[in-house]
């Protein structure tokens, strides 16, 4: 079963990486582009196929290792709840 781990920076923390894109953007002349945030996508294969423990073992695995809760937030969330 696949598991799709979101990790984003918190609210108030400075995002390096975003504040460079947006200046790129900026200087392209995307100027109505005001704040960008920059995360990372995990998506994991797991040997089960009951979602509630795949979705489970996904945020143990996020508060482990995949986020820094100090400065990061996660999400953990199953293909088909993923919103076209």
């Amino acid at each position: 079963m696949v598991v799709i781990v979101e990790v984003m920076p918190k609210e108030g923390i400075l995002d390096p990486q975003g504040v460079a894109v947006r200046n790129a953007l900026h200087q392209l002349q995307y100027a109505e582009v005001q704040q960008v945030k920059v995360g990372k996508r995990i998506i994991l294969e797991l040997d089960t196929n009951d979602p509630v423990a795949a979705k489970s073992r996904a945020e143990e695995m996020a508060e482990t290792l995949l986020a820094n809760e100090n400065v990061e937030t996660f999400r953990v969330i199953l293909p088909e709840e993923v919103s076209a």
